[in-house]
């Protein structure tokens, strides 16, 4: 039977530091999506993924409980990519690269994406979207950014978004609302140069 996220981190907090790997192990993945989603390059991601675990790892004690395990790491990951953008100073820009997609598919047993029968045209079209759409991600603030990632990504509902945010209700569907408009202003361009003659 598979421990509770609660009982692992007594375990940790008890000594038990196989208690940690599995919960390395059972988010590993979902923390390196959120800071890929932040920050958009992988080196940085795996970087973020590893301050964040060791963060959790000499907090744990400040963990009451009073959230799930995961509500309070993802906060975590949050705070350190933010972190890094600020010190970085910019929005980081990246290319779609989509081996990160294959290899995921590929982790998690999905199949290759077949190469027959495709429309290379649209192929391409597809890409340069998924490209607007990185790039329009890429150049929103840190705190409309992780409204974005929360909501549309991760699938969580308004009050599960205010307590990893912190903040109320009513400030998560402000920023949600402030971060769809401004991806949609951007998209909106990039859609009507595609269509001007």
């Amino acid at each position: 039977m598979e421990d509770s996220d609660l009982n692992l981190v007594k375990r940790v907090k008890n000594g038990d530091k196989e208690a940690f790997r599995i919960l390395v192990e059972r988010y590993q993945k979902k923390v390196f999506s959120i800071a890929y989603g932040m920050v958009h390059n992988r080196e940085d991601a795996m970087d973020l993924t590893q301050d964040a675990f060791l963060k959790a790892y000499h907090n744990l004690e400040q963990f009451e409980g009073s959230s799930s395990f995961y509500t309070w790491l993802y906060r975590i990951a949050i705070n350190v990519s933010i972190d890094m953008i600020r010190r970085s100073g910019k929005h980081v820009l990246v290319d779609y690269d989509d081996r990160l997609l294959r290899d995921t598919e590929h982790a998690e047993g999905g199949l290759m994406p077949s190469t027959l029968g495709v429309d290379p045209q649209r192929t391409y079209g597809r890409k340069e979207l998924l490209e607007q759409i990185d790039r329009a991600l890429a150049d929103l603030s840190p705190i409309h950014k992780e409204a974005i990632l929360l909501r549309e990504v991760e699938g969580l509902s308004y009050q599960e978004m205010a307590e990893v945010m912190g903040v109320s209700k009513g400030t998560v569907m402000s920023r949600l609302h402030h971060a769809r408009r401004n991806l949609q202003a951007r998209l909106l361009t990039y859609v009507e140069q595609k269509d001007a003659p």
